[in-house]
């Protein structure tokens, strides 16, 4: 489906922006400090830490790294009171965009998220102004060699997830909101760590763009990537193949 491609072709800038290593390491350290003050440092019984440390160690995070950030927000160290808060509007060609915002400030948050917004000829709305156009599932990505794609389907299906693609690039297991743990752990104990196990926002349509706005909307999309108080940004664009190939 259209939404799907879509969704792909997103990852594939996240993975090129993730060359941006200081910043990725500070949004790990957050997401793996918050899950840790709010359920503990366990990952066994912390589900939300389980899939942050998995972010920790695709992004090739040094061990002791990833156990401070743990620890502080464990014991209690870290002070800061984080928020999470959703913001979503629009972007150039009419484009949805949700981005998912862990701070603890909004009131710098939230003016910084408008301004990239409004830069980009585009608009900030209320929450649930396109959310509804997404859906809010699990997505699990497992490299090549982690099994055959006979073995990944098998597993899908005892996992309790929906659907699984394999293809040239790996395998990618898609899962509603409510089996995603229990299927992440399942498929953990049968392969390994995943490259990547998360809750995403997964368009159910594409907006197609000219090249010309498509540009913008990167752009746009950098901005809020490159903010320190930004996790993770998701929209529903369709660019061209010719477009695609020249920016990933």
């Amino acid at each position: 489906m259209a939404g799907h491609s879509q969704f792909k072709n997103i990852m594939h800038r996240k993975g090129a922006q993730d060359a941006k290593r200081a910043k990725v390491f500070t949004k790990i350290i957050r997401e793996l400090t918050v899950s840790a003050k709010e359920g503990g440092g366990d990952p066994a019984t912390n589900p939300r830490l389980r899939s942050a440390i998995i972010s920790a160690r695709a992004a090739n995070m040094p061990k002791d790294t990833m156990e401070r950030a743990v620890k502080r927000g464990d014991g209690g160290e870290d002070s800061a009171a984080y928020e999470e808060i959703r913001y979503e509007g629009y972007g150039p060609g009419g484009v949805a965009i949700i981005v998912e915002a862990l701070t603890d400030n909004r009131n710098r948050t939230a003016p910084e998220v408008r301004s990239a917004f409004s830069k980009s000829g585009g608009a900030l709305g209320e929450t649930g102004s396109v959310s509804f156009m997404f859906d809010r599932m699990g997505v699990i990505v497992y490299p090549l060699s982690a099994g055959s794609s006979d073995a990944f389907f098998e597993a899908t299906v005892e996992a309790g997830a929906d659907n699984v693609e394999s293809n040239d690039e790996g395998h990618e297991i898609v899962c509603s909101l409510e089996a995603f743990c229990e299927a992440r752990d399942y498929l953990m104990k049968t392969f390994g760590d995943p490259v990547s196990a998360q809750l995403v926002w997964r368009p159910k349509t594409s907006t197609p763009v000219s090249d010309d706005q498509a540009e913008t909307l990167m752009k746009l999309i950098d901005v809020l990537e490159d903010n320190d108080d930004v996790q993770n940004v998701f929209a529903n664009f369709e660019v061209s193949d010719t477009f695609a190939q020249k920016y990933t």
